[in-house]
């Protein structure tokens, strides 16, 4: 059993970890930056340090401060919670050198599904169904163009190394793929070094769907469930429920199968998230997280597991704690994301919190590091709070999120609780009828500006 576990990030998630440790009796690290001095998980945590300056490149993204906090104050486990080094191979790597478990997968594993192209085809090899689309990179426009007429329009272009909607641009036809092509390589290469391609079908109107997966790294591996993520702006998710509104216990025992069946074969440990574009009753593979899911909490909900203790109890080598046969789904989660931000230009809104006040009652949860004073620093994501909620069904699930909506109070900032009072009086919403593209139409109708 590890006595003194490092979480390696801030705000919600690393309290999240900290209550996790908390529970398994287990001292917790907090690290922080110059700017987090205040924050609430250096409150919470049993010890806290000071890892660099503001700006998270010299502070939560270094390697070498992070594993020296580990080294100063002696903990045998680093917990990564998402984001920041969470997937980064290279750390990884680090920390299997200094004899310093890393909570999640290994270093070998975040590399193969860190690459889009060897991910696909990894997965493809293992039996996960894939996007129509090129073989690898793609090497130049005339190859792009072939392969466009070749998949058939619209085709997305995607930088290899992409994430957080980065690096991605549709051709909607032969016209549109030298501007695609171009600009994807060039978003590539700015945001991640990197300016490889790959072009895959563009779906018309898929829905986001993704399965979270757990290993024990010994060829063992469940399923649990799935989430839909459909509702998106600028590829970044907003709104996620469990179980998806329009998948069936068939596709889902189907898809969840072929998922669990790939990790366990290549020995996988921890939490994962297969993510995939559905539509028409089909399944196509996008990529892997491997990691825990910012939307974790609402898998955590309808089956009533502490998925961030299962990670701690694989990465201290025990076996899972519960059997595919254990895992039965029970009723409804919902979860929106509350940024900072000031609607309906979602630019980010730092600043002092005046007064604070989160929902409660039967089937509500949040996770936030606010707190009445705090100043929200504007070095970091503007990530402030998740709600979620749970009901019986999905019907009830709704209607507890809009009387928890209606109870929280987060004053002296901008944040995008109106989006959600608003998105809730949509009939598509309400009905579970919407898919990835439906957000951005609606708010291209500039539905958040006062009239």
């Amino acid at each position: 059993m590890f006595d003194k576990i490092l979480i390696a990030n801030r705000g919600e998630i690393a309290l999240r970890v900290i209550r996790a440790c908390r529970e398994m009796g287990i001292a917790s690290v907090a690290v922080h930056s110059t700017a987090d001095a205040d924050a609430m998980h250096v409150r919470m945590a049993d010890e806290t340090i000071c890892i660099g300056p503001a700006s998270s490149t010299e502070s939560y993204l270094s390697p070498l401060a992070i594993l020296s906090a580990c080294e100063v104050t002696g903990a045998q486990a680093i917990h990564p919670g998402y984001g920041f080094l969470s997937e980064n191979a290279r750390f990884v790597q680090m920390l299997e050198d200094h004899a310093i478990t890393f909570i999640g997968p290994t270093a070998e594993h975040i590399r193969v599904m860190g690459d889009k192209i060897t991910a696909k085809d990894t997965m493809k090899a293992l039996g996960v169904p894939c996007v129509p689309g090129s073989e690898g990179g793609v090497p130049d426009l005339e190859t792009a163009q072939r392969l466009g007429a070749e998949i058939g329009y619209p085709v997305i272009v995607k930088a290899t190394a992409g994430g957080g909607g980065r690096g991605m641009k549709v051709a909607e036809t032969a016209q549109d793929m030298e501007r695609a092509f171009q600009t994807a390589r060039a978003e590539g290469k700015a945001a991640f070094g990197n300016d490889e391609v790959y072009i895959e079908k563009y779906l018309q109107k898929p829905r986001h769907i993704e399965i979270q997966i757990f290993g024990d790294g010994k060829g063992n591996a469940v399923h649990l469930g799935e989430r839909d993520c459909s509702l998106q702006r600028r590829h970044q998710k907003v709104f996620e429920e469990a179980p998806g509104p329009v998948i069936t216990e068939e596709e889902r025992q189907r898809i969840g199968e072929i998922c669990a069946r790939a990790v366990a074969e290549i020995n996988y440990a921890g939490a994962g998230t297969i993510e995939f574009l559905y539509e028409d009753g089909e399944f196509y593979f996008i990529e892997m997280n491997t990691r825990l899911q910012v939307e974790h909490p609402v898998t955590e909900a309808i089956f009533g597991v502490d998925l961030v203790r299962e990670q701690i109890r694989v990465a201290e080598g025990y076996p899972l704690s519960f059997s595919q046969e254990d895992l039965q789904i029970n009723g409804h989660a919902i979860e929106v994301r509350i940024n900072a931000e000031k609607l309906p230009s979602f630019s980010p809104s730092p600043g002092r919190i005046t007064q604070y006040h989160a929902p409660g009652g039967l089937g509500v949860r949040i996770d936030s590091a606010l707190y009445d004073g705090y100043v929200i620093p504007p070095y970091y994501d503007s990530l402030i709070g998740k709600l979620i909620v749970h009901g019986r069904d999905r019907t009830e699930a709704l209607s507890r999120l809009n009387r928890a909506l209606a109870e929280l109070i987060v004053d002296g900032v901008d944040t995008t609780i109106p989006l959600f009072h608003a998105l809730l009086q949509e009939p598509d919403v309400l009905g579970g009828t919407y898919n990835i593209h439906w957000l951005e139409k609606w708010l291209a109708k500039d539905p958040l500006t006062p009239a």
